[in-house]
């Protein structure tokens, strides 16, 4: 059973004064996958923008554009209909000797490695540890260390901040949708199972209404490899489904953000991001 979704993503920054140009690079364009298919989809920058578009290294539709001429805002709004279907949820239960092979271990060295904002600290990495020498294969390990994730993390909105470590949202017990993939994201990886960061949105009613607007927020969760990349939402405690809509993935959250750049003046700058999904079918 599928969904066709609207998504409208308003972003953008309010700045303290005039600056005099901004280079920017917005990543808020569904992907089109297996599960999910766009059908249309458009990006309206204010001011008007030189742009150019290009899918970066790792496969997300990247928006690159320039504001030449003085300004106090920037509104950057993504319009997009996309029918989601079934996504994979089990894979094919890889046995630990096949991600262990050399070949395989270079060509996802990527996926495997652990920069300082994932590493989830000692104590999740023996714990992480022990998971794997019991269970028969990677994906039962994978089980065990996202449900030890979400049994010592809970969901707290405003907890932490872009730069928080996953070591100190482990020890501080809360965490929103970011860290707790960047913590099963180093948990993973210090098993030796690659893993991923997925950028995009989830409808948040359970049961929506079709064709009411319902007011929501950028969303995460991660893809491990177990034959092919399966899914899982740490903070749904769940695996993705048709209510999930894709947009980037990459290696943390650093190499998806929905919208960074660089300005020229010395104002400040705030950040607004308003998201609504809307069931179509």
């Amino acid at each position: 059973m599928g969904r066709q979704l609207r998504v409208v993503h308003h972003t953008g920054y309010h700045y303290a004064g005039r600056i005099g140009a901004s280079h920017n690079e917005a990543r808020m364009t569904p992907r089109a996958t297996r599960e999910q298919f766009v059908q249309a989809t458009r990006l309206d920058i204010t001011p008007v923008a030189w742009t150019h578009s290009f899918v970066d290294y790792w496969g997300t539709q990247v928006t690159a554009f320039e504001i030449a001429e003085p300004h106090t805002d920037l509104e950057v709004v993504a319009t997009s209909t996309v029918d989601v279907g079934d996504r994979l949820s089990v894979g094919s239960r890889v046995a630990w000797d096949e991600i262990r092979e050399v070949k395989f271990v270079d060509q996802q060295v990527e996926m495997l490695t652990i920069v300082d904002h994932v590493d989830p600290g000692s104590e999740m990495r023996r714990w992480a540890l022990d998971a794997a020498r019991q269970a028969d294969c990677p994906a039962d390990a994978v089980t065990a260390i996202i449900g030890r994730i979400r049994d010592r993390v809970a969901y707290v909105p405003g907890s932490t901040e872009v730069s928080t470590r996953a070591s100190a949202v482990w020890d501080r017990r809360a965490g929103v949708c970011q860290d707790l993939v960047h913590l099963g994201l180093g948990a993973l990886r210090t098993v030796g199972i690659p893993a991923r960061y997925v950028s995009g949105y989830v409808m948040p009613s359970a049961t929506p209404v079709v064709g009411e607007g319902q007011t929501a927020e950028s969303h995460a969760w991660l893809q491990y490899w177990d034959g092919a990349w399966v899914g899982v939402d740490p903070t749904n405690d769940s695996a993705p489904g048709d209510f999930h809509v894709e947009v980037g993935v990459g290696r943390d959250y650093f190499d998806v953000p929905p919208l960074k750049g660089v300005y020229a003046g010395s104002q400040a700058s705030d950040l607004f991001v308003e998201v609504e999904i809307t069931v179509l079918a």
